[in-house]
């Protein structure tokens, strides 16, 4: 709270300008020189929050990241800019004009909901990370906006808000956390939270199971660049137990329609790897419908056809060869075609990617892709080029 506070001073403010280039190998030099004319204490805090926004960049961008205050975790389990706006763009289609954002660590989400529009109350519990949000809100100007309190999101009463958004804390003393009732507060509570009210959007990790899932919610999963970031539970948006799959940018939304697994056939001229967040939905029959395939095995999810149908949903590869798992081979046939450029896939595997091409030594002007995983149960290796 103090680094907090000195930061937000005129002081501390320019200083923040001052240090926010500053590369980690000249910290203790830069460091050093400013110590003549600030206190430590504030040039400690200053370039600390210079590294924290520096690390944020990736999710908030450059001109959002050079304005806001992080904390370590804040940093760490913030909504990427990108998701949480497509999550702000759904609440408004479906007339959310407020919305109490629970757990809201250091404002990502109220951010987004706010520039969409909607009234927020954001609340958290951690005084820091609460001071850090409502420092967020007036550094972006959305303080008219957003109202943050510093208070344990069990007790605030919702009841005057159209929708009601929580984002429970998926992280302990010990790391990640895979039980949904041990996120704080529990997932439980968050369901029983969303079913008062009238719309509400509940975050989780993307590893949920499918059984849990309540069955007046929309699940849906969400990828951004092909990296899944997250699932969210939806509630009063007039589709319960629907399911489907988001990507970003886009968004192209895939829904699902209930089919059953694919069946397991030879392997064709492609091969398709679906998205992440296509996988995590339980959503791979669709795209193999939609392309006309079937699973390379029962129990991976690998399509291959024998047509070119392009699909937004999934990567598509033109398969070259097909071999049994021999290292040896391998480097032979990577060797004949000079392939020096060797991305390593692998799904039913337990060969690391890293090891394999530490084996084959990829050497050439050319660039191929090898997956390895079975297929009908036996090791295989399948070579080919990723489709334009």
């Amino acid at each position: 709270m103090n680094d907090l506070a000195l930061l937000l001073t005129p002081e501390g403010r320019a200083l923040l300008d001052e240090v926010r280039d500053t590369e980690p190998a000249r910290e203790l030099a830069v460091a050093t020189r400013l110590r003549r004319d600030h206190p430590a204490e504030l040039v400690s805090a200053a370039l600390g929050q210079a590294r924290l926004r520096q690390r944020a960049v990736a999710k908030f961008g450059t001109e959002d990241a050079g304005r806001m205050f992080f904390t370590p975790n804040g940093v760490e389990q913030s909504t990427r800019a990108s998701v949480a706006a497509y999550r702000a763009r759904r609440l408004t289609e479906l007339g959310v004009t407020s919305v109490a954002d629970l757990c809201c660590g250091i404002g990502g989400d109220a951010i987004a909901l706010a520039r969409a529009g909607i009234r927020v109350l954001a609340v958290d519990r951690d005084p820091l990370t609460a001071a850090a949000a409502r420092a967020n809100a007036e550094a972006l100007g959305l303080a008219e906006l957003i109202e943050v309190r510093e208070a344990d999101v069990t007790e605030v009463e919702t009841a005057g808000y159209d929708a009601v958004f929580v984002d429970p804390a998926r992280r302990g003393g010990r790391g990640r956390l895979f039980d949904p009732e041990a996120y704080s507060p529990p997932l439980s509570w968050a369901v029983e939270t969303a079913r008062r009210a009238p719309r509400a959007a509940l975050k989780i990790a993307p590893g949920i199971p499918h059984d849990i899932v309540p069955p007046e919610a929309e699940a849906e999963w969400i990828s951004d660049g092909g990296d899944v970031k997250e699932a969210v539970l939806w509630f009063g948006t007039g589709a319960p137990g629907a399911v489907r799959a988001t990507l970003l940018p886009g968004p192209r939304t895939l829904l699902g329609r209930g089919l059953p697994d694919p069946a397991v056939r030879p392997v064709g001229r492609y091969l398709y790897e679906p998205d992440g967040a296509v996988i995590r939905a339980h959503l791979v029959a669709e795209v193999a419908e939609e392309v006309g395939g079937g699973l390379l095995d029962a129990t991976i999810a690998y399509v291959t056809a024998d047509e070119l149908r392009p699909t937004p949903y999934a990567t598509g590869y033109e398969i070259t060869d097909r071999l049994p798992f021999n290292v040896k081979r391998l480097k032979a046939l990577l060797r004949e075609r000079g392939v020096g450029t060797l991305t390593v896939k692998k799904r039913g595997s337990a060969v690391e990617p890293e090891e394999l091409r530490r084996k084959v030594r990829p050497q050439g002007p050319n660039a191929a892709t090898v997956f390895l995983t079975r297929v009908a149960g036996a090791p295989t290796m399948l070579i080919g080029q990723p489709l334009a």
